[in-house]
C-alpha cells in the first residue's frame, strides 16, 4: 500500500516539475521573440 502511495507522490512531482519546464521554456521563447522584434525595429530604424 506505501509503495502505491510513494508513486502517486512521485507522479505528482514529475508533472509539478514538468509543469514549471513547460513555463520557463514558453517565456524563453517569448522573450526571443521580442528581442528579435526589438532588434529588427532597430535596424529598420538606423540611420
Amino acid at each position: 500500500m506505501e509503495d502505491a502511495e510513494a508513486e502517486q507522490r512521485r507522479l505528482a512531482l514529475e508533472k509539478k516539475r514538468e509543469r514549471i519546464v513547460w513555463y520557463y521554456l514558453g517565456y524563453f521563447l517569448f522573450g526571443i521573440h521580442i528581442v528579435a522584434f526589438v532588434m529588427i525595429y532597430a535596424v529598420m530604424h538606423a540611420k
